[in-house]
């Protein structure tokens, strides 16, 4: 099956920002050092952001009274679930810096809680389970279907979000 344009280039763009953030294979054995943990949690946070905006559309065509077009919500679906492989690897173990009670730049400053680390395997497999409920939804045939994904989608974002993300 030929993938479409944006999956290829949504790809792209995830090996690319897996590779400037210092966390691809063959930048291993290179000088990382560039790479700050700052920087790092910019990245996740411009992943989490894109993850954000397209799940905002996929939400708003799932609650509008009009017709769904699934060409463009399977694109914002794919996107999510390739965002979503890749975002457990943008937490080296350097960027676990969360601090209570302390101004923090939005930026830069991690909103992660320390369970991401002492519990990586479960917040692991959280992203990649909504990896495959969002990949279900880009090959969802139906708007019944598509509405059902999303929101288990919804439900295994803020079901992660909980255990895994401080608020203040």
């Amino acid at each position: 099956m030929m993938q479409s344009t944006h999956a290829r280039r949504s790809r792209m763009l995830i090996a690319a920002l897996l590779v400037g953030a210092g966390l691809a294979a063959p930048a291993r054995a290179q000088d990382q050092s560039a790479a700050t943990p700052p920087d790092t949690i910019y990245a996740r946070k411009t992943v989490m952001d894109t993850i954000s905006e397209k799940m905002d559309a996929l939400e708003a065509a799932s609650a509008s009274d009009r017709k769904i077009d699934l060409g463009a919500a399977h694109e914002f679906a794919d996107s999510i679930s390739v965002l979503l492989m890749a975002f457990p690897h943008m937490f080296p173990a350097p960027t676990n810096l969360w601090k209570p009670d302390v101004d923090k730049d939005p930026a830069v400053d991690t909103y992660a809680a320390p369970e991401v680390w002492t519990k990586f395997s479960d917040f692991y497999k959280r992203a990649g389970d909504a990896s495959k409920i969002a990949y279900n939804a880009s090959r969802a045939t139906g708007e019944a279907e598509f509405k059902t994904a999303v929101g288990a989608l919804r439900n295994a974002c803020d079901g992660c979000h909980a255990a895994y993300q401080k608020t203040d």
